[in-house]
């Protein structure tokens, strides 16, 4: 039995909760959160703090479900307390230097910290590596991501889910896009260089949400980013994909589409192959939380890798600085390879 322990209950905590329950061999031990009320209306075991918490409920995982400004000061309680390994959500620690010395911390400790980066566990994306693997559209050429919630436009944009949204300085890319630089680096590998063009189309926001960036990765393939959150897409629930891809090779056409159906058209053809049905799961993106959170824990039980360590995400920060860098100084930038 592998007991897990949550620090934060904000909107996205329902989640992580509801997806741990249904894990076999997972137990929920505790929550804490600084207004105490919600996390009584988990239905959890409640602590006042996350010291008493780590203390008196020994779990075996953290999970960390707060903004980034409380991430280092749980990362070293968890340390602290020896767990067997935290996850922490993301935009992860307070900036890069900060999420350097907690890799670093938690790597002297031997303690896995895995951050909550859960777009390249939906089940499209897995479906789309599965065939680019196995050579299903020849070589891989260009992708595109279509960021298109439609959920950012006019003066009450995000205040009845996440009202921070509009006070953030870096929006679009900082909050989103960090999930397609994963699932880009998934898909293709890390990218060599970055270009950025990014603009705020709503007002009422303190960042960016629209813009485009442009990636190339090993092999010549080049992927776009085309992000706005103002604009929706074909799909009874747009947050199930948040928007549409086109993976293209030379051989064929990936195409994912806003109910989560995956169809292959192959080069010169006029009609698709479905390879993955629309998804029927009420559950956020495709239930990519649960995926996550089943995939650590079956890792730490047999001991195997486990997908997006901190090390492994620094990359995803460290791209993130340079598409910002590079929509400043309105130039393309290479990356540290």
């Amino acid at each position: 039995m592998l007991k897990v322990a949550c620090i934060g209950a904000g909107y996205f905590s329902q989640f992580h909760f509801e997806g741990w329950q249904r894990l076999d061999g997972v137990a929920l031990v505790g929550v804490t959160n600084r207004d105490r009320a919600k996390a009584e209306a988990t239905g959890l075991p409640v602590f006042g703090d996350l010291p008493t918490m780590l203390a008196e409920a020994q779990p075996d995982i953290l999970d960390i479900i707060t903004a980034p400004a409380g991430h280092a000061d749980a990362i070293r309680a968890g340390i602290a307390n020896g767990v067997r390994a935290i996850i922490c959500q993301k935009p992860f620690c307070a900036d890069l230097e900060e999420a350097e010395a907690m890799t670093n911390a938690a790597e002297a400790a031997g303690i896995p910290l895995i951050v909550h980066e859960n777009f390249r566990f939906q089940p499209w994306y897995r479906a789309i590596k599965s065939a680019l693997e196995a050579g299903r559209i020849g070589t891989p050429l260009q992708a595109t991501f279509r960021l298109r919630p439609g959920d950012g436009q006019g003066p009450d944009a995000y205040l009845a889910r996440q009202p921070y949204f509009q006070q953030m300085p870096r929006f679009l890319v900082h909050e989103t896009g960090v999930h397609f630089i994963d699932t880009a680096r998934f898909l293709f590998g890390d990218p060599v260089a970055v270009y950025a063009d990014l603009r705020r189309v709503n007002p009422v926001i303190a960042g960016e949400d629209a813009g485009f960036v442009l990636m190339d990765h090993p092999g010549g393939v080049r992927v776009l980013f085309d992000g706005n959150r103002c604009i929706d897409h074909a799909a009874t629930n747009p947050r199930r994909t948040m928007g549409e891809a086109l993976i293209e090779g030379t051989a064929g056409v990936l195409s994912l589409y806003g109910s989560g159906a995956v169809t292959l058209r192959a080069h010169g053809a006029q009609t698709e192959e479905e390879i993955l049905a629309p998804d029927p799961s009420p559950n956020f993106g495709g239930d990519c939380t649960h995926l996550l959170q089943a995939h650590v824990a079956r890792a730490l039980r047999a001991g195997a890798r486990i997908e997006n360590t901190a090390r492994d995400y620094l990359t995803v920060m460290r791209t993130e600085q340079a598409v910002y860098a590079s929509a400043a100084e309105q130039r393309k930038l290479a990356l540290a390879t």
